[in-house]
C-alpha cells in the first residue's frame, strides 16, 4: 500500500528530419547513452525509457496518445537536441493527459572551441530548440516543469527524481478512494467540502459507511489473527503498562489488533487507500481506533479525523508523493510562546502518524475523556527534527485552496510525563507571528498534512497541474 513500483516515464526527443539520417543516428545514440546513464544513477526513483525520436507531428502524436493509454506510464519528459519546429508538437503536446518535463540540458556539458563548426552547431542546439519548444507549451498553458542543466549534475537529477515523484502522485490522485466511517464531526466549519467537485478537479472518490458495517467485519475477526498481531506490536514498540494490569492492557490493546485486521479488510475488499473516523460515531466500538489506525498510517492509507475526508484524500496523496516516508495526518494544538522558543505542539487525540516518530514507539493505554467508550492503546513518540512542509486544504465555497507553509521541526527537550499521546514541534516560517498571522488570514485549517521529506515547489508542482489555486507562507 505505501509504495507505487509499477511506473514509468517515458524519454521523447526532440529533432526535425533536415538534418539527414547520419545526424539522427547520433541524436538516438546521445539520447540512449544519456537514458542509460540517468537509470544507472540511482537517483531517479522510476525508470525512464526512450522512444522513437520526435522527428514530426504523426510521431509526436503518435507517442502522446500511446501515453495517454498506458497506465504504467506516468508521465513524458522531452528533451530537444536539436532544433525541432514547434508547430510538429502542437497536436499531440494537446492530447496529453499525463504530466510533462521539459529537460533544457545537452549532450555535451562545455563547447569543444577547437573543433567547432557548423555540423557541430546544427546537431547541438538545445539552447535554441528549447526557445522554440517552451513557446508553444507556455501557448497551450500546459502548465509543465522545466528544468535546466547539465543532465549529468547531481542537483538537475535531483529536480527530476522530484517532479517523477509529483507526476505519480497525480495519477495516483484519480485512484484515492476514501472511505468514511460516519459523518463529520458536528459544528466544524474546516472538514465540510463539496465532494463532487474535489472528484471532478482532484479525481478522489469520497463514500460514507455507517459504522455498523465496520463493525460487522471486526465481529467476523477470529481469536488467533489477534493474538498474532499483538505478538507483532511487542516485538516493534516498547510496552508500557502504566497504571493497568497487565491482563487490561493486553486486552485493551488486543481491541486496535482486531480493529487493524478489520479495517484493513474493509479497505482493501473496497479498493479504499484513504479513511476517516470520527469519535462522535461509535456506536457497537469498544473504543476510538487509536494504535489501529496509527498502524494503517505507517502502511501508507491516508486518514484524517473527525470525518475530514479532505485530508484524508491530502494524506495519501502526500504519502505517496513522499514515498510514505516522514509523511503524515497532524493537527495544531497548542503554541509555545515563550520568546525566542516560539513553535506550535502538533499532535491528535489518538492518531498520530509514526511515520514522524523519532525513536520506538512505545504503545500505552489512557483514558480518551471523550467518546464515552473504554481506555484505548495508542502509540506514543516524539517527532523527528528537520525541514518540512506543512499543507491544508480549504473548501471556500466557489473553489478549493491549498495552504503551503515551510516548517522547522524539532525534538522535544523536556518530558511531558502526562501528555497520553504522541507529540511533534515545528517552528512556522518566516517566524511565528507573520507565519500564523498568513495562515489565520488565509484560512487555512487545524486539520493538516506534514512531510519532512517534500518541497514546497512539489507541493506547487502538483497545485498547477490541477488547477488549484495555492498560497504560500515562507
Amino acid at each position: 500500500m505505501s509504495t507505487v513500483s509499477n511506473k514509468q516515464f517515458w524519454f521523447v526527443v526532440g529533432s526535425q528530419h533536415l538534418y539527414g539520417d547520419e545526424a539522427l543516428g547520433e541524436v538516438k545514440a546521445h539520447a540512449q547513452e544519456m537514458t542509460d546513464a540517468l537509470n544507472n544513477s540511482g537517483v531517479l526513483p522510476y525508470p525512464l525509457v526512450l522512444q522513437d525520436l520526435a522527428v514530426s507531428a504523426d510521431k509526436i502524436t503518435s507517442i502522446m496518445k500511446e501515453v495517454n493509454y498506458r497506465d504504467e506510464v506516468a508521465g513524458v519528459i522531452t528533451w530537444m537536441h536539436t532544433f525541432s519546429p514547434a508547430k510538429m508538437w502542437i497536436r499531440g503536446t494537446k492530447l496529453l493527459q499525463k504530466p510533462l518535463l521539459h529537460l533544457a540540458t545537452q549532450y555535451n556539458e562545455s563547447i569543444p572551441w577547437a573543433t567547432i563548426d557548423m555540423d557541430f552547431m546544427n546537431l547541438n542546439q538545445a539552447a535554441h530548440g528549447d526557445r522554440e519548444y517552451g513557446f508553444i507549451n507556455a501557448r497551450l498553458k500546459k502548465q509543465n516543469k522545466v528544468v535546466v542543466g547539465y543532465w549529468e549534475r547531481p542537483e538537475v537529477q535531483k529536480q527530476i527524481a522530484e517532479w517523477m515523484d509529483v507526476a505519480v502522485a497525480y495519477n495516483e490522485s484519480f485512484n484515492i478512494k476514501v472511505a468514511r466511517f460516519g459523518d463529520n464531526m458536528r459544528n466544524v466549519g474546516v472538514t465540510e467540502g463539496d465532494k463532487v467537485e474535489a472528484q471532478i478537479q482532484f479525481g478522489w472518490t469520497v463514500d460514507y459507511f455507517g459504522i455498523g458495517d465496520l463493525v460487522a467485519y471486526v465481529n467476523e475477526v477470529k481469536q488467533e489473527e489477534i493474538d498474532a498481531l499483538f505478538a507483532e506490536y511487542t516485538k516493534l514498540y516498547a510496552v508500557d503498562y502504566g497504571k493497568y494490569s497487565k491482563e487490561d492492557w493486553e486486552a485493551s490493546v488486543k481491541v486496535q489488533a482486531s480493529y487493524e485486521i478489520a479495517l484493513k479488510r474493509f479497505l482493501d475488499a473496497g479498493g479504499y487507500n484513504a479513511f476517516t473516523s470520527n469519535f462522535e460515531d461509535l456506536h457497537g466500538m469498544k473504543q476510538l481506533p487509536g494504535l489501529a489506525v496509527q498502524r494503517l498510517m505507517a502502511q501508507g492509507y491516508g486518514f484524517a479525523g473527525e470525518g475530514d475526508w479532505k485530508t484524508a484524500a491530502l494524506d495519501r496523496l502526500m504519502k505517496v508523493m513522499s514515498h510514505n516516508l516522514n509523511t503524515g495526518f497532524m493537527e495544531d494544538y497548542t503554541y509555545e510562546m515563550a520568546a525566542g522558543q516560539e513553535a506550535i505542539l502538533q499532535s491528535h487525540m489518538l492518531e498520530v502518524d509514526p511515520s514522524l516518530a523519532a525513536s520506538q514507539p512505545k504503545i500505552i493505554v489512557s483514558p480518551l475523556g471523550i467518546g464515552d467508550r473504554e481506555d484505548p492503546a495508542r502509540l506514543v513518540f516524539d517527532g523527528k527534527a528537520g525541514e518540512g512542509v506543512v499543507v491544508s486544504m480549504a473548501d471556500f465555497g466557489t473553489h478549493y485552496k491549498l495552504l503551503i507553509n515551510e516548517v522547522t521541526a524539532f525534538e522535544p527537550t523536556v518530558p511531558a510525563p502526562n501528555l497520553p499521546v504522541a507529540r511533534v514541534l515545528w517552528q512556522v516560517k518566516p517566524n511565528f507571528q507573520d507565519g500564523v498571522r498568513a495562515w489565520i488570514e488565509n484560512g487555512g485549517g487545524h486539520h493538516t498534512v506534514v512531510s519532512l521529506n517534500l518541497t514546497t515547489d512539489q507541493i506547487v508542482t502538483y497545485a498547477k497541474l490541477v488547477g488549484l489555486e495555492y498560497v504560500i507562507i515562507k
